[in-house]
């Protein structure tokens, strides 16, 4: 690989700043090691039974296929909205712009009223979309699998909408990140 960082087995295990999850090993490596992705930042919201809108941030979010379009995001089956998550038949996933920090550090606490200090509105498909957000999927709900500790929700688009004027709010190592443009 020319021009590019390459290493060896041997240049990793010499390495003293090299850290290593194993089977076993304490969760929060493991954790640590997941942080070097860079991801953007999504809420997820629908409306639960009793017709409240209700949402959570995630990071695990990510596109399946184009044909059918589908996108799938992980929610973690203790949080108090997963019932409606997997159960709506209709989602949202809004990705983070970066001037929606407060939004994503409100979504992903346990704050009753998540939604009185964003601008949303219902969307097309039913589910709530936060405004300026640099892109919205709305979603029909596709599947639901088992996942560990976590549900994958596969969705499948029915209206995407982004505007490429904005950038994206980044999340890496434990804290929000901007673009940085040589």
């Amino acid at each position: 690989m020319t021009g590019a960082a390459c290493y060896s087995l041997d240049t990793m295990a010499d390495d003293e700043t090299l850290r290593e999850y194993r089977t076993g090993s304490d969760p929060r490596t493991l954790r640590d090691a997941l942080g070097c992705f860079a991801t953007g930042v999504t809420v997820v919201t629908c409306f639960d039974e009793q017709d409240r809108p209700v949402g959570l941030t995630a990071n695990s979010f990510t596109s399946v296929s184009l044909d059918p379009p589908l996108l799938l995001v992980n929610v973690h089956k203790h949080a108090a909205c997963a019932r409606a998550l997997t159960t709506a038949t209709h989602f949202a996933i809004n990705v983070l712009q970066t001037g929606q920090q407060p939004a994503s550090i409100r979504f992903a606490t346990r704050q009753e009223d998540r939604f009185g200090a964003n601008d949303w509105s219902r969307g097309e498909f039913g589910a709530p979309v936060l405004q300026e957000s640099l892109g919205v999927f709305e979603c029909e709900r596709f599947a639901v699998y088992e996942g560990g500790d976590h549900h994958i929700l596969v969705g499948q688009v029915v209206k995407a909408s982004f505007n490429p004027e904005l950038d994206p709010l980044l999340y890496f190592r434990g804290r929000y990140r901007r673009l940085h443009f040589d």
